[in-house]
């Protein structure tokens, strides 16, 4: 999310990108994302949960750094940010693997709540991310570095590096923390090889289609509702706005868990469907076509895109915690395997799908953005 709050404003600091490279730029970390989340979902059983945090923690740095360093110099290539951008994927294929993670201390009761709650406050970064960034920018933080900003025509000084480097010292504290107090379980642990199996599942491939239509629209429209609002109605400072939608989504996710738990996620997935191709539907009498469109409306539209998008997700992620859990029980057991046999199976094979599902999910978010800089050109 680093990227949707910045390639709004690098036309104002010096540099001269179309929209189209504008919007790839806030699509590229969901590539890299979506590829590195298929790898990401397997690390958690083969390295522990506590030290792959560490780890790819601490990489997150790098990414931030290097944008901050190259935002201060209007000459730098675009490639450098196409580079810095699939960097920053990295962030998003973190989620695979701590969804994998919060798999293996929870029981089946309250699997849908665990990861709804987990999800969710993984997506309150999209919405920290678009409340901090232009607060951060326009206060000399990091002065004391040479950092001047340039300055604007309202009279305001930008200095757009302060939305990357204003992570790195959170992202240090959140390495020592996850060092510090996090567990490693051993029965957890498992090989690549044994993880595999759970990709030839036809329900792995059944719900990596509902992930995709629900996470990926939550990533998608997270990283592309500000350009697309800045393209669309160019009066309106949509930055002021941007976050409420992420922080709608990030608490629906929790609640559609929650919900899930309780009258079951397939019920409560079918449903949340129906209203998603309703304000789906909705949104293209919002936007101008041969009048002015009505922002008003379009906004209204997408904070139900947002809440719906949300509520998805964690419904959808309930229905694979259950489903795999269940069809893993029973052919264990119906090729003799014990109960002990049969519930490490399926915490393994739960645990592998969760990951290599939501990795799925994030390539929706590729493709929702593209779709969104197709409508803004």
């Amino acid at each position: 999310m680093l990227f949707s709050a910045v390639t709004v404003n690098l036309n104002k600091i010096g540099f001269n990108f179309t929209t189209d490279q504008l919007f790839l730029l806030t699509a590229l970390p969901s590539v890299s994302g979506a590829l590195l989340r298929v790898p990401y979902s397997f690390m958690v059983p083969i390295f522990g949960g506590r030290r792959w945090t560490v780890f790819s923690t601490a990489i997150l740095i790098i990414p931030c750094v290097w944008l901050g360093i190259a935002v201060q110099n209007p000459n730098t290539p675009f490639g450098i940010f196409i580079v810095i951008a699939l960097l920053c994927g990295f962030a998003g294929a973190n989620f695979a693997s701590s969804m994998g993670n919060i798999s293996f201390f929870f029981p089946k009761a309250k699997q849908g709540s665990a990861l709804g709650i987990n999800g969710g406050l993984g997506k309150l970064r999209c919405k920290c991310m678009q409340l901090v960034a232009p607060l951060v920018i326009f206060v000399p933080v990091f002065a004391f570095l040479g950092v001047n900003g340039v300055p604007q025509a309202d009279g305001s000084v930008m200095s757009l590096a302060n939305a990357a480097w204003i992570w790195v010292p959170l992202l240090a504290i959140a390495t020592i923390a996850a060092w510090s107090g996090m567990n490693d379980i051993a029965s957890s642990r498992a090989s690549i090889a044994d993880q595999l199996p759970v990709l030839q599942r036809l329900h792995l491939w059944l719900l990596s289609l509902l992930y995709l239509a629900t996470f990926g629209s939550f990533i998608g429209f997270s990283a592309g509702f500000a350009m697309l609002a800045k393209t669309q109605f160019p009066d309106v400072n949509i930055l002021r706005l941007a976050f409420f939608g992420p922080f709608i989504g990030a608490i629906a996710r929790s609640v559609g868990g929650a919900i899930s738990d309780k009258f079951g996620g397939v019920r409560v997935t079918l449903i949340n469907f129906i209203f998603m191709a309703i304000f789906s539907a909705l949104l293209f009498l919002t936007l101008p076509g041969t009048g002015s469109g009505n922002f008003i409306a379009f906004y209204a539209v997408f904070m139900g895109l947002f809440l719906t998008a949300g509520l998805g997700s964690g419904s959808t992620f309930q229905m694979i915690a259950v489903i795999f859990r269940q069809i893993t029980i029973y052919r264990v057991k119906m090729k003799g395997g014990s109960d002990e046999q049969a519930q490490k199976e399926a915490v393994t094979e739960t645990a592998a799908a969760l990951g290599f599902i939501s990795a799925i999910g994030a390539v929706g978010g590729f493709l929702f953005r593209r779709r969104l800089a197709c409508r803004s050109i």
